[in-house]
């Protein structure tokens, strides 16, 4: 397990932490050991310095899982200027708004991809370079810029309303992979398989958290779950990440015992793993230590559950990461008491710095952290509803902008959804409050399947949950819509029934 050290560095030092001979990165073009690495990153980082830009400019990437894709983020971090990556499934519009938005000067990206963008989606300022063109011999060594320096904007799926980019920091960076290598108990014998996309703060600090504790990664664009089964056997995979809708997947696939044994970590984010997730994960990986967390990109990782805790706390968010302070706030903005829910609030060195060119915004999520917390500055109020509870963990209880009122009730989605879900008639849910006379809300659920379970989950419900819990309605689909990362979009299937 690696030190928490809370002093920040520059996020292009993180490869110094690997043994020279161990392999840092393994792709389609073979292994990369951290010596190589250090050399290419170098490398990239000298053609960037190439190309006349200023300190702090932008340099975006377009491309999937390639090498160039890997390293851009500390080769452009070394080089001065601010890394923007761009999710590959991104259309070209999508791709047009966050070249304008940020004001990139650079798009490194893909002959294939060039030819997708039309006239006037590169703004005139901006150059195409293939990935292939940061090449050379020339080296530029570590950096000394500032931790507190800007280092990338990562720019949210857009699901609701138009893309904010995130400004993250080097200090934000190094004390985030620091502190989920610490807490994932992450060695240099771990072999991480990153099928996440590296536009997604969860996906790009699996490469830093990896190389902060000396380990392998191993990217991949996957097509189908089996290409995942696959990867995990061929490379000897430890450790798999994932969000919800994924594991859904997995479970569905068929995984060899001798497969399924090699993982030892499988790592949560992006939504709440349900009981019935949990079950299935401990029955196709019961070696491998379950770790759920709770995060966001404008404050990172902010709680993780140990995995000693979730069989018998399966509705926890757990406790705060290291480096993080998260607060449970009332409306009067004291303290919440225990039992009380409150808002989420994050403070600490892990809190982004805002939104890019976007002060109303981001006078609306980042403001001073509240009086009682130990860390000072800004913090970042989630519009998040949670409990802490007796033993001190923390329990989701829904968003704001979320919770469903009906009949008087403050109603969580996430309770619904869980109580859907348990019975296994439907293996993804969400649920939603429509206009209803008698009621204000009713509660309408969005179900994947043909239908045909809606008798047997209406009649096990009327005996799990209380009349008030109860969908009035039930939408079926043969598959429900995903966001840019992989999770299920909400904000999609909301303007649906909106229609």
């Amino acid at each position: 397990m690696i030190a928490l050290d809370p002093v920040p560095r520059p996020i292009d030092h993180l490869p110094a932490r690997g043994a020279p001979d161990a392999v840092a990165l393994e792709d389609r073009a073979g292994p990369l050991d951290y010596t190589g690495l250090e050399s290419l990153v170098g490398q990239m980082a000298h053609a960037l310095s190439r190309l006349g830009l200023r300190a702090g400019e932008r340099v975006a990437t377009w491309l999937p899982k390639t090498r160039a894709a890997c390293l851009m983020p500390l080769a452009a971090a070394r080089a001065g200027l601010v890394h923007v990556p761009i999710n590959p499934v991104l259309k070209r519009a999508q791709v047009a708004h966050i070249l304008a938005d940020s004001g990139a000067r650079v798009l490194v990206t893909q002959a294939a991809r060039m030819q997708a963008l039309e006239a006037g989606d590169v703004p005139g300022e901006c150059q195409i370079l293939a990935e292939d063109e940061l090449t050379g011999s020339d080296m530029l060594p570590l950096s000394d810029a500032d931790p507190a320096a800007l280092a990338a904007i990562l720019y949210t799926s857009g699901s609701t309303g138009r893309p904010k980019g995130v400004m993250l920091s080097h200090a934000n960076l190094w004390l985030g992979a620091t502190s989920v290598a610490h807490y994932l108990e992450i060695e240099s014998e771990d072999r991480v398989l990153g099928v996440l996309p590296l536009s997604f703060d969860y996906g790009q600090n699996q490469l830093f958290s990896t190389w902060a504790a000396g380990g392998r990664v191993v990217p991949l664009d996957y097509l189908t779950a089996r290409d995942v089964v696959k990867a995990v056997e061929r490379h000897g995979i430890t450790t798999l990440a994932g969000v919800p809708p994924l594991w859904v997947q997995l479970l569905e696939a068929e995984w060899p015992i001798e497969t399924a044994s090699k993982l030892r970590r499988l790592t949560n984010s992006g939504g709440a793993l349900t009981p019935r997730l949990v079950r299935g994960l401990r029955e196709h990986f019961p070696q491998a230590r379950l770790y759920p967390m709770y995060g966001l990109t404008e404050a990172f990782r902010s709680t993780y559950l140990d995995p000693a805790l979730v069989d018998a706390n399966p509705d926890s968010i757990g406790r705060a990461i290291p480096f993080a302070e998260v607060l449970v706030v009332r409306p009067d903005g004291g303290k919440a008491a225990v039992g009380e829910p409150g808002e989420l609030v994050h403070a600490g060195p892990l809190v982004a710095q805002g939104y890019w060119q976007d002060p109303e915004r981001s006078a609306q999520r980042f403001r001073p952290a509240p009086h009682f917390a130990e860390s000072g500055g800004m913090a970042v109020w989630s519009g998040d509803t949670v409990v802490e509870g007796e033993d001190g963990l923390l329990r989701f209880v829904g968003r704001d902008d979320e919770m469903i009122k009906s009949a008087g009730n403050r109603i969580s989605p996430t309770e619904v959804e869980e109580a859907v879900l348990a019975g296994g008639e439907t293996a993804e849910a969400a649920a939603f409050g429509v206009a209803d006379e008698r009621l204000g809300q009713a509660i309408l659920v969005v179900a994947r399947g043909d239908g045909s379970s809606e008798a047997a989950l209406r009649a096990r419900l009327r005996r799990d949950l209380p009349n008030f819990l109860q969908p009035a309605e039930y939408a079926w689909r043969e598959a429900l819509p995903r966001n840019a990362n992989g999770k299920l979009d909400r904000a999609a299937l909301k303007a649906e029934i909106a229609r």
